[in-house]
């Protein structure tokens, strides 16, 4: 683990990127392994991998006692578990702080952003271009790894050594983490299916039935690789643990703040009084309207967004949207049909 005390000689042994991870734990002026930039249920889920892993861990928020500046400041790797809506501002005031010279910057946000239509990563690498950028996203509801049950997960990132260092630094007996050269796919995997689950609590919430829900998640999977290869994602991402893996927990659990929003909104509650229930941010929500902005700029089918969005934004009932999918137009299906219509 990268808080235990390694020999010199042991370090020789050691693959390259591996010896960076020690080198971690034996800066002198470096107090703890990680700081993670948002105390949420998902930032704590993290920050209790973490510590599971032996690592010494800052945790910092904008209504905690530690100032940002503390909480950073020769901080190997950075966690950033901030909601979508604070990424920007959180990211400004990095910039004025500046970053540790070798520090690596991870991202387990899930969202888009919606005055530039970005990612976090893209976010992130814009205005940290020096410092490599890691997609941390996978399974993982927050509740059940707090509970201290088993999950995978996925950190990408086209720098190898760095994904293989922040693997380093969350792998453990509950927590069996992958790496990927496909930070952009990880990372809309994890965004996308976030509406898909709003649409498949709509269709648990009106009792549609599994034959309609299977067909919605395989469709719903297919609008998801179209939206991500256009963006340059790696098609084959979607069908690992960052793309189906993330939208089958996301889909078929109650845990799932997005799956929740679409049951509640199919019972005919209002949205704002699903979102008071739910008590938490459902990012489904606003990535539901950003897709959409994407894809009409970018001329990307994505019917089933479109739908969610209109019930979103109380422009359609729930039994409207469904009639609306059913009726799209006949066609075939087969790879190139899945990605192109």
């Amino acid at each position: 683990m990268i808080a235990t005390p390694v020999r010199s000689s042991q370090v020789e042994s050691v693959p390259s990127s591996a010896s960076k991870v020690v080198a971690f734990a034996r800066r002198p002026q470096c107090t703890h392994n990680l700081t993670v930039l948002g105390t949420g249920a998902w930032g704590s889920a993290l920050a209790t991998l973490a510590r599971h892993g032996d690592n010494a861990v800052q945790l910092w928020s904008r209504r905690g006692e530690v100032s940002l500046a503390d909480a950073i400041a020769a901080a190997p790797v950075i966690l950033s578990a901030i909601s979508m809506k604070g990424v920007p501002e959180t990211i400004a005031k990095v910039q004025a702080i500046g970053l540790p010279e070798d520090a690596i910057i991870v991202t387990a946000t899930k969202g888009l952003d919606r005055n530039t239509l970005k990612t976090p990563s893209q976010l992130w690498q814009a205005a940290f271009p020096k410092h490599p950028v890691v997609v941390l996203s996978g399974p993982n509801l927050s509740k059940e790894i707090e509970a201290g049950l088993p999950a995978a997960t996925v950190v990408a990132s086209t720098d190898v050594a760095a994904a293989e260092m922040v693997q380093a630094l969350f792998a453990s007996d509950r927590f069996r983490v992958y790496t990927n050269p496909d930070p952009i796919g990880t990372e809309l995997g994890g965004t996308l299916k976030n509406v898909v689950a709003i649409a498949v609590g709509i269709c648990d919430g009106l009792d549609l039935g599994t034959n309609a829900k299977s067909a919605l998640m395989t469709r719903a999977l297919a609008e998801m690789m179209r939206v991500g290869t256009h963006l340059g994602a790696q098609p084959e991402t979607f069908v690992g643990l960052a793309g189906l893996g993330d939208m089958l927990a996301t889909c078929s659990s109650v845990l799932s703040r997005n799956y929740r929003v679409g049951y509640g909104l199919s019972q005919g509650k209002s949205l704002d009084t699903v979102l008071a229930e739910i008590q938490s941010t459902a990012e489904g929500v606003n990535t539901a309207s950003v897709l959409v902005d994407l894809a009409t700029q970018a001329q990307i089918p994505v019917p089933i967004a479109r739908q969610v969005n209109r019930l979103l934004r109380s422009e359609a009932s729930p039994m409207e949207v469904v009639a609306a999918l059913m009726e799209r137009d006949l066609k075939p299906e087969g790879t190139a049909e899945l990605l192109a219509s």
